[in-house]
């Protein structure tokens, strides 16, 4: 579970058993009131009674949502916060460069993968959540030397997929873990970047300059010029230069050098005419007798930056400069990097070193170095597929507890020490899925009982703008808790009293206990109610949505709004391959939706998430269906989602399906009322 943006003073005694702050959890929440009931309803279940600092918040814009603000009262936990690294792993940002686990903040851009076609991809995504945690400690030890310290639940990707640290083959603990037979996917460790000192300033400052830098002195009839001159258009290493010439006591005038135009872009410019600064620079680039580590590194970094470039997967290095490729080569070879010359014969006499040995040793370059311009660093869309010496050689117990970390990116995963490391992803579309919400995802709930007062005052914050917030989103905000802790009242009041518009997405027969509030509320704003109704079958509904009311319970609910007078949106999720996606089960789920008086239907398709969905749903088919498990392999193969044919075609059954049972878009005019529009295409949300 995530703390971080959670306090928890006490809270007034409600029945229960109550015990202060010792949650049987790996991470404790100081002041939380712990409580359990005896009612059946809620056996089994543990609540953590906390009273949030905030209850506003607002979508990541990687998000596909269709919204910017949701409003969650409850956290459930089911598959949270398991899966940690020490803090001091290095992480591979979205720039090139890395930072340690524990030094990464929420919304940082970073690399992940994601599956495109027949290969993993690195692609960039965000960081959405960070929490810490104290757990027993292993390290995993890889044939390069690459060493992880993680815990027993984390999960590293393998060439037969993800794996756990540690399990067994078969009882409670039973689950894929990693062996010395594994070998872990990525490039292998990540090479400490260079130290800023004077020799690697001085070394910048010549490879930049030498590369791109026009130096001199010119004599003309009216007396003597001395100039320098660096245009560039990445103003990143502009910026260094001058940074750079500044503190060896050369200031320089920046100046705007030619403007964008349809084909290039905009260039800028640093200078300086004294004579005594020009002698200063000549110094500051003259090729050193014996050129120490870092001024190679630096020298790279600048020639880089100056001369640079890679694209489609290749690293290269030209000029035209006998002296400078000279140099380049022997500060390539100083660090332990392979490069060959091309001659092309360009009249120029312009040739270039290339790097060899593919993204391991581009990263290694860029790590080692550090260039400015973080565009050239880029590695998105590269394959995963590299043969570093990434095999398990050990796996040990520390013997020891340690602070370990864990993130939640959007694609589920992020680069750990050059390995592909799972993130813990909690569940977070369980809203449209519902495999096991009231079985599992409710036995630990975080309730924030401050809900409603801390609603009002964020309400009325001089910066909030009335915009539209959506519940329901990432927990059912009616699940069976709501019962018994009343949190949905004074929240609708809130919005009500604020006039602030909201959509509800649920499955919960509760929200009938507040129709007259939201009757209320939709005379003074626009109100959204929308039901998740995937299928009728009920022995279906029985296997993999225990817990949850019945579809019929929330047809019943949906035909109460509609005479209520609210247009209601259903979501027709999720629909499950061989299971529910035949045209009879279709045709009769759309004809009861109609009846029920909903306004549209949206299908989803069933998403299957790694981290808690996939795994989950994947022993429950072959539990109860194996006859159907090649078709799920076949078809999420390449990932999470179904592939879009199979969306295409099931998006124009359930479309086919609507007109007959005269199922039409909302009216927009009425303010009051809203529901989600009709998809003209089945929506697979992710919600990080």
């Amino acid at each position: 579970m995530r703390w971080e943006n959670l306090t928890a003073p006490p809270v007034e005694e409600v029945p229960g058993r109550a015990a202060p702050a010792a949650p049987p959890l790996p991470l404790a929440l100081p002041g939380a009131i712990v409580r359990t009931f005896d009612t059946p309803a809620f056996a089994g279940m543990t609540f953590y009674e906390v009273r949030a600092k905030s209850i506003l918040n607002k979508v990541p814009g990687t998000s596909r949502v269709p919204f910017e603000w949701t409003i969650n009262p409850y956290r459930g936990c089911s598959h949270a916060c398991v899966y940690c690294l020490s803090g001091d792993t290095p992480i591979l940002m979205a720039d090139g460069r890395t930072r340690a686990m524990r030094d990464l903040e929420v919304g940082d851009r970073i690399y992940g993968t994601e599956r495109q076609g027949a290969y993993r991809r690195y692609v960039v995504t965000t960081v959405l959540a960070k929490w810490s945690t104290v757990k027993p400690a292993y390290r995993v030890v890889l044939k390069d030397g690459t060493t992880l310290v993680a815990s027993a639940d984390h999960r590293f990707l393998t060439e037969r997929g993800w794996k756990h640290v540690t399990g067994t083959m078969s009882g409670e603990g039973q689950r894929p873990y990693l062996t010395t037979n594994n070998r872990l996917i990525g490039t292998g460790r990540f090479t400490t970047g260079p130290k800023e000192n004077e020799a690697y300033r001085r070394g910048y400052l010549c490879g930049m300059i030498r590369g791109d830098g026009h130096l001199g002195t010119y004599v003309y009839p009216y007396g003597t010029v001395h100039r320098f001159r660096l245009a560039l258009a990445d103003e990143e290493a502009l910026q260094r230069t001058q940074h750079y010439l500044y503190g060896f006591g050369v200031p320089t005038k920046s100046f705007s050098f030619t403007p964008a135009r349809s084909n290039r872009r905009a260039m800028r410019a640093i200078r300086s005419s004294s004579e005594a600064k020009i002698n200063v620079i000549r110094d500051l680039i003259a090729w050193p007798g014996r050129p120490d580590d870092d001024w190679y590194r630096g020298f790279l970094a600048g020639i880089f930056d100056a001369e640079g470039s890679c694209s489609e997967g290749i690293l290269r290095i030209s000029n035209g400069d006998d002296a400078i490729l000279a140099r380049a080569a022997d500060a390539l070879r100083h660090i332990g990097l392979s490069a060959v010359l091309e001659d092309r014969g360009l009249a120029n006499r312009v040739r270039t070193l290339r790097v060899t040995g593919g993204l391991i040793e581009r990263l290694r370059f860029f790590h080692l170095t550090d260039p400015a311009i973080t565009r050239k660093r880029s590695i998105e869309g590269a394959a995963v597929k590299c043969r570093a010496r990434l095999s398990v050689t050990k796996i040990e117990p520390l013997g020891l507890d340690l602070p370990l970390w864990d993130i939640t990116t959007g694609t589920g995963d992020f680069i750990a020490d050059g390995v592909v490391s799972h993130n813990c992803f909690a569940r977070n579309t369980h809203s449209y899925l519902d495999l096991d919400v009231g079985a599992d995802f409710d036995r630990q709930v975080v309730v924030k009982v401050n809900a409603g007062e801390l609603l009002r005052r964020e309400l009325s914050g001089p910066r909030w703008r009335g915009a539209h917030v959506a519940m329901g989103t990432n927990v059912d905000c009616y699940q069976r808790a709501e019962g018994r802790y009343r949190l949905m009242p004074p929240i609708i009041e809130a919005l009500r009293d604020f006039a602030n518009p909201f959509s509800i997405l649920t499955k919960g027969t509760l929200i009938l206990r507040d129709l007259p509030l939201l009757r209320q509320a939709a005379q003074v704003t626009r109100v959204g109610v929308s039901f998740s109704v995937g299928f009728l079958e009920e022995g279906l509904w029985r296997s993999v949505e225990p817990g949850t009311p019945s579809p019929q319970r929330r047809l019943d609910a949906v035909r109460q709004f509609a005479d209520a007078g609210f247009e209601v949106g259903v979501l027709m999720a999720p629909i499950l391959p061989g299971l529910s996606d035949s045209d009879e089960s279709i045709d009769a789920t759309v004809a009861a939706i109609a009846a029920a008086g909903a306004t549209s239907v949206t299908p989803l398709p069933l998403h299957l998430r790694p981290g808690g969905a996939r795994e989950w749903y994947a022993h429950w088919l072959d539990r109860e269906h194996p006859d159907l498990v090649p078709r799920y392999r076949e078809l999420y193969a390449s990932g999470a989602y179904a592939p879009q044919p199979y969306q295409r075609e099931l998006a124009a059954r359930v479309r086919i399906a609507a007109r007959r049972h005269g199922l039409h878009r909302p009216d927009r005019g009425d303010h009051r009322r809203a529901s989600p529009p009709t998809a003209p295409e089945p929506v697979q949300l992710s919600l990080l």
